[in-house]
């Protein structure tokens, strides 16, 4: 049998562009050679779509505390940019190679897997793209993508749907343009502490965790600077951070979701930042599966877990973010539709504790894309 060629996209504009690097190593990694002929589709911060080498996607990794990053001048001279375009078996992938002006053909590509998180990646976007193509891709569809993008929207639909999330603020670029003291007046509602984010970020990017009025302006400006749309979360004093995972059922039953895990910070803030997620040296514990947790409250999670994900039409995988109250009630905080991969990622340890191991879980991914129909579903 001839190999699946997987067009692996990674990197793109977003502030989250050097985990997406992360990921591509992680999931480059994991790909049986046998099985899968792995094309690294890199697309810069400034846009530009370049083929990188197997190899090459195998070597991204921090060194010396410094986050993996692509260049604007190519990976190497066997690389060179790339472009994709309608095909009748789901697109063909070009290539121009470095100093040179034609096209050279890579081949058809059967499957895409876009390990972009973030804006123009993760929100929708390139996923409307492989939907034009007619190129089949892990994860959710364009809707979906969107809404998990978008904690304003994610937060109206899972309360729509009956499910619980805490309270929370939003300010539009257009609030904000209008009328800024009214837009400040919106929060006044909220409890202190509060996560003042941008509305539509990831990776804990652009967050900034304040105690009082006196912080909220700087706050927003903070958030301002990665997204003209801002939430406003009320904070939960002495609760628990959970985490658990989805996959979409081969066989088109129920998700599975995997054991719950928990999310320990040993800094003063306690703040599960950017920092502490993607460099080791930080002072956090991830306990795969969590302890002293009841198992009804498990089974809980786990039942609201699977509901969020259908209720944003979610296909593929997620990862969903709770928060524990004092009081014992889980509280939905968001829901990710392309959770990182990285070693220190949460959604491969969720599943290797459940019995699903990284390799495994990689496969399974492009199973559920490669059976998926293209178009509308």
């Amino acid at each position: 049998m001839s190999r699946i060629r997987v067009a692996l996209v990674f990197g793109g504009a977003s502030e989250e562009h050097p985990v997406s690097c992360l990921t591509a190593r992680g999931v480059a990694s994991a790909l049986d050679p046998e099985r899968y002929d792995v094309v690294g589709v890199g697309i810069t911060r400034s846009g530009r779509w370049m083929v990188v080498p197997r190899e090459q996607l195998t070597a991204l990794e921090v060194r010396a505390g410094h986050l993996p990053e692509l260049t604007e001048d190519g990976p190497t001279e066997s690389g060179g940019e790339a472009m994709l375009l309608p095909g009748k078996s789901g697109g063909e992938l070009l290539r121009r190679t470095v100093g040179g002006s034609a096209l050279a053909e890579l081949g058809p590509v059967d499957v895409a897997f876009a390990l972009l998180h973030g804006p123009f990646g993760e929100d929708g976007t390139i996923q409307g793209l492989f939907e034009m193509m007619g190129t089949r891709y892990v994860g959710s569809g364009v809707l979906a993508s969107a809404v998990g993008m978008d904690k304003h929207f994610m937060k109206t639909i899972f309360a729509a749907a009956g499910l619980p999330v805490g309270p929370y603020a939003v300010i539009t670029a257009a609030d904000w343009r209008r009328d800024p003291q009214q837009a400040l007046k919106s929060v006044s509602q909220l409890t202190y502490p509060l996560y003042v984010k941008p509305a539509r970020g990831g990776s804990s990017i652009g967050i900034t965790k304040i105690t009082d009025e006196s912080q909220l302006e700087d706050a927003i400006a903070f958030a301002h600077g990665f997204d003209p749309k801002v939430i406003v979360e009320e904070g939960f004093e002495n609760a628990r951070e959970l985490e658990c995972g989805v996959l979409e059922s081969l066989d088109g039953g129920l998700p599975q979701v995997s054991a719950v895990a928990e999310i320990r910070m040993h800094t003063e803030s306690g703040f599960y930042d950017f920092q502490a997620k993607y460099l080791p040296e930080e002072q956090v514990d991830l306990d795969v599966p969590a302890r002293d947790l009841d198992p009804e409250v498990v089974r809980e999670m786990q039942a609201l877990a699977s509901r969020a994900f259908e209720a944003i039409s979610g296909e593929g995988l997620a990862r969903v973010d709770f928060f524990l109250t004092a009081e014992g009630r889980p509280v939905i905080n968001e829901i990710n539709t392309m959770p990182g991969f990285t070693e220190h990622s949460m959604f491969p340890r969720v599943w290797a504790a459940s019995g699903v191991d990284y390799p495994t879980l990689v496969d399974r991914l492009l199973q559920l894309a490669l059976q998926r129909p293209t178009g509308l579903r």
